[in-house]
C-alpha cells in the first residue's frame, strides 16, 4: 500500500535523503506525497496529491530544512487522493506528526470519542485519528513513548507508523502491526522504511521489526520493544545482499509472486472495512427489485462466484454480467428499481464505465467495489468500498480476485441478516469462517509452494488444458484458466463439470491433464462422476481437494490439499491461490515474463 520513509541524518539535511527513499519507494503504488521535518523545535509539513517529482517541483521539499524527518507516499483507502487527505498528519498543535501504511480498523469510533474531547480533524483519513489520540494519551504520561504506547494499544487494525514529534525532536518513533517496517544503520544516519530498497543507498544493515512491536530510533541507533508490556527486545543487524531490484520484490523473483503471497494479509485487510459501509451498500442492495453484478476479467469471474454466495446465503438472485455484454444483454430492462454493483481493480475499466453510465441514465442504483479512491468508478457511484488490497503491479490479477470476492461474500452475508432468510446459528458460524480465511489462504500456500513449482515443470510441455468445476468452483475454474491463458499462453478451457459431456469431452485425448477443483460439500458426488468420466477416457487428473480426502486423491495422478473447514461457498478463495502460483511457475518455465504478459495492459481504459 501506502511507502513511509523515516531518517535521522547525522552530516546532512534530511529533507533530500526522504525525497530519494521515498521513489525508490514509487514501485509501491501512489496518489500522494508528504514530507515532514523538524527544526529549532519546530515541524514543517508539506505535501499534496500527484507524483513525488510534479509535488517536489511545487513545493521544494529540498529547502526543507532539519537533520530528522519523515516521508510518505499514499495509496488512498479513506479520503480522495487530494492534499487535505495526503501524509504526514498532525494533532491539533501540530507538535505530533506521523506517517501511515495500513487500516486502522476502529477508527470512527475513536474519532467520535475525540470529536467529543475538543479534537479538531482536517482530513478524512483513518490516520489523523492516531496522531490525536497520541496528543489526548500524552495528557496523563510522562514521556511520549509512554504516550505511543497507550495509543497503539488502543488501535485495532494494520499499521506501519512513524512519528516525529517537536516534544522529543531527536528521536522518530514507530510501530508496526502486519505492515511491512525495517529499520537500518549506517555512518550517515539511522532510518526506518516500508521496504528494503529506500535505505539500500545508505546501508544493508538492517533490521526487521515484527507485528506487535515498537520502536525508538536516535542519532545512535535504534531500540525495540513490545507495545503490550513495554517490555525491551534485542535484535541484531542483518547485512542484505540483494540488488536494489531484488529489494524491491523483497527476494521474490517477480511481483506476480510477491503479490500471491501477499493475499493473506490483503484478506485481512478487506475483513477491516468499516461495518458503516458494509451496512450502507447492503441497504441499497436489498432495495433492488433486480441486481446486476458487472465486471470484466478477473473481477467477472469474482461476481460469479459472488452469484453463488448471494443466492446460497441471503436466497437472492442476482445477474453476473460481463461488462461489455451488459447494455445489449440486459439494457432495454434496466430502470429506477434496478441496482448494478459494478467491480473493478482500476475504478477505470472501459466496458465497465460504459455499463454504468448507460445505467445511471436510466435511473438505476449505481454501487462499486474498486481498489482505487478517486477513480470514475467512485465518483459515479451512489455508494462504494474500497477493497484495500493495496497496489497490484503484475498484471495479471491475483490479490484482486480473492479481495473483492470476500467483499462480496461479507455483503451477501449481511443481506442474509438483514432479510432474515438463513439462522443466526449459521451466520454467526460464516461470519467466524471470515475471520480465519486469510490463515486458510497462508497455510495452503506454504503447504504447496513447492508441490505447485514440481508441478508445474511436469506438464509444461502441455498443449491445452481443461479446467472444470461444480457450483462455485466453476468459477474458480474460469479464474484459474485465465491466469493460464494470460501468462501460459497456452490454450485451455474452463466449463461447469456438468456441462463437460456438451463439447469439453470431445478434447480428451490420452494424457490431457484435467484440473477438477473438488471442495467438500453439496457437489462433491457430482465432481467425482466427473473425474471418472475423464479418467475413463485417458485424461491424467490433477485435484485440488481437502486434505485428506482419500477417495478424490485415490482418483488422481497428481493433486494438491487444502486445509480442512472451509465451507464450500467460500472455497475459490482459498482453492484459487494454487492455481495462481501453477500459471505463475508455467509462464517462467517456458520463458515467460510473469509480470508482463504480452499483448495485456493493468487497465482496460480502451474499448
Amino acid at each position: 500500500m501506502c511507502g513511509i520513509f523515516g531518517c535521522i541524518s547525522k552530516d546532512s539535511p534530511v529533507a533530500p535523503i526522504i525525497i530519494q527513499g521515498l521513489k525508490r519507494l514509487e514501485y509501491r503504488g501512489y496518489d500522494s506525497v508528504g514530507v515532514a521535518t523538524l527544526y529549532n523545535e519546530r515541524i514543517e509539513v508539506r505535501k499534496d496529491a500527484g507524483k513525488i517529482d510534479e509535488v517536489n517541483n511545487r513545493l521544494r521539499f529540498s529547502e526543507m530544512k532539519g537533520s530528522i524527518g519523515i516521508g510518505h507516499t499514499r495509496w488512498a483507502t479513506h479520503g480522495a487522493p487530494t492534499m487535505v487527505n495526503a501524509h504526514p498528519h498532525s494533532d491539533c498543535n501540530g507538535e505530533i506528526t506521523l506517517i501511515h501504511n495500513g487500516v486502522i480498523e476502529n477508527f470512527l469510533e475513536i474519532k467520535e470519542e475525540l470529536l467529543n474531547k475538543g479534537h479538531n480533524f482536517v482530513s478524512r483519513t483513518d490516520t489523523e485519528v492516531v496522531a490525536h489520540l497520541i496528543e489526548e494519551e500524552f495528557k496523563n504520561s510522562s514521556t511520549l513513548e509512554e504516550a505511543f504506547l497507550k495509543a497503539l494499544r488502543r488501535i485495532r487494525g494494520s499499521y506501519a507508523i512513524a512519528l516525529i514529534s517537536s516534544k522529543e525532536p531527536e528521536r522518530i518513533f514507530c510501530a508496526r502491526n502486519e505492515s511491512p517496517l525495517v529499520l537500518g544503520v549506517s555512518e550517515k544516519g539511522v532510518f526506518c522504511a516500508s521496504d528494503v530498497p529506500a535505505m539500500l543507498p545508505y546501508t544493508n544493515k538492517i533490521a526487521w521489526v515484527k507485528n506487535g512491536e515498537a520502536a525508538v530510533l536516535d542519532s545512535e541507533g535504534f531500540t525495540i520493544v513490545r507495545i503490550e508490556d513495554n517490555s525491551k527486545i534485542e535484535r541484531g543487524l542483518t547485512e542484505i545482499t540483494w540488488t536494489l531490484e531484488m529489494a524491491e520484490k523483497q527476494g521474490y523473483p517477480h511481483f506476480m509472486v510477491k503479490e500471491i503471497f501477499e493475499q493473506p494479509q490483503s484478506l485481512r485487510n478487506a475483513l477491516r472495512i468499516q461495518k458503516q459501509y458494509m451496512d450502507l451498500l447492503t441497504t441499497f442492495l436489498d432495495r433492488g427489485r433486480e441486481i446486476f453484478l458487472v465486471a470484466a476479467g478477473t473481477s467477472y469471474h469474482a461476481c460469479l462466484a459472488a452469484s453463488y454466495l448471494f443466492s446460497k446465503f441471503a436466497r437472492l438472485v442476482t445477474y453476473p454480467v460481463v461488462s461489455s455484454e451488459f447494455i445489449e444483454n440486459y439494457g432495454s430492462s434496466i430502470g429506477i428499481d434496478s441496482v448494478v454493483l459494478a467491480v473493478s481493480q482500476s475504478g477505470e475499466t472501459f466496458d465497465t464505465l460504459k455499463a454504468v453510465d448507460y445505467a445511471r441514465m436510466r435511473a438505476a442504483t449505481i454501487l462499486a467495489v474498486t481498489n482505487t479512491v478517486g477513480s470514475t468508478l467512485t465518483r459515479v457511484s451512489r455508494a462504494y468500498i474500497v477493497q484495500q488490497s493495496g497496489p497490484e503491479i503484475g498484471v495479471a490479477a491475483t490479490k484482486t480476485f480473492t479481495s473483492q470476492l470476500i467483499i462480496l461474500a461479507q455483503l451477501g452475508v449481511r443481506l442474509a441478516r438483514m432479510r432474515g432468510k438463513i439462522s443466526q446459528d449459521d451466520l454467526d458460524e460464516i461470519e467466524g469462517v471470515f475471520k480465519i480465511m486469510p490463515d486458510y489462504v497462508e497455510k495452503a500456500l506454504e503447504n504447496n509452494s513447492s508441490k505447485v513449482e514440481v508441478l508445474s515443470k511436469k506438464y509444461s510441455g502441455e498443449r491445452v488444458f481443461l479446467f472444470l468445476g461444480r457450483g462455485v468452483s466453476s468459477a474458480t475454474a474460469l479464474e484459474g484458466r485465465l491466469k493460464l491463458l494470460e501468462l501460459g499462453y497456452v490454450p485451455a478451457l474452463a466449463y461447469p463439470a456438468g456441462e463437460s459431456k456438451h463439447g469439453p469431452i470431445s478434447v480428451i485425448e490420452e494424457g490431457t491433464p484435467c484440473i477438477f477443483l473438488c471442495p467438500k460439500g453439496e457437489t462433491r458426488k457430482e465432481i467425482i462422476g466427473s473425474i471418472m468420466e475423464m479418467k475413463a477416457r485417458g485424461a491424467r487428473i490433477i485435484s485440488i481437494c481437502e486434505e485428506g480426502d482419500a477417495e478424490i486423491i485415490g482418483l488422481s495422478e497428481d493433486y494438491l490439499e487444502m486445509p480442512k473447514g472451509i465451507p464450500e461457498p467460500l472455497s475459490p478463495i482459498v482453492y484459487v491461490a494454487p492455481l495462481q502460483l501453477f500459471a505463475y511457475h508455467f509462464a517462467c518455465n517456458r520463458g515467460a515474463d510473469p509480470d508482463k504478459p504480452r499483448n495485456l495492459a493493468k487497465s482496460v481504459t480502451v474499448p
